[in-house]
């Protein structure tokens, strides 16, 4: 189980990468269900293993492309999520004092808090885009214009995955013109 979640990540990441066009220093926002990944319901089964698999998986990545990960937590801990501290200071995020576990803030949180150099909390973002694995309910976290994604990849472990990019508004009505390399 633990090679497919790894595997499922490389994938969904990789694509959604390519397909939302991140660039670096963009920000990834990523809720997370273990339970979900080992084929259980949500916030029944926390799986340390399964988070760490993910964590492994997807952090490289990010880093080799310099786009940012903005991890949700569970909803103990309000949905915060977990960032490094100089991401969170280049976007204005006022940290707040919580340290995710896994059965306060979720495995997948605590994980990446364990890995990231200088983690910090916050409470609201506005990222560029999303990956919710599990059903964890991202959208509030994702800049206001969302659109779908759809991947080769529809689970990460046992999880459903959904997908988001962001897009600036059209504004100006019918006599305006957009940029195509931003739709």
């Amino acid at each position: 189980m633990l090679e497919k979640i790894k595997n499922d990540a490389v994938i969904a990441v990789t694509e959604l990468l390519e397909t939302a066009k991140l660039q670096a220093g963009d920000l990834l926002v990523i809720g997370c269900s273990s339970s979900e990944m080992v084929g259980e319901k949500i916030g029944t089964h926390s799986s340390v293993d399964a988070a760490n698999a993910l964590a492994d998986a997807v952090l490289p990545l990010l880093k080799e492309k310099g786009v940012h990960i903005a991890v949700q937590c569970c909803e103990h801990l309000n949905r915060a999520l977990i960032l490094e501290s100089a991401v969170a200071e280049k976007y204005g995020y006022e940290p707040v004092n919580v340290m995710p576990q896994p059965k306060a803030g979720g495995s997948f949180a605590t994980a990446v808090w364990q890995r990231l150099d200088a983690p910090v909390a916050v409470e609201h973002i506005r990222a560029h885009a999303g990956l919710d694995i599990g059903g964890t309910l991202i959208g509030m976290h994702l800049r206001e214009v969302a659109v779908p994604v759809r991947l080769s990849v529809k689970h990460i472990g046992e999880a459903p995955i959904l997908c988001a990019r962001t897009r600036p508004k059209f504004i100006g009505g019918c006599r305006a013109v957009y940029d195509d390399s931003k739709l």
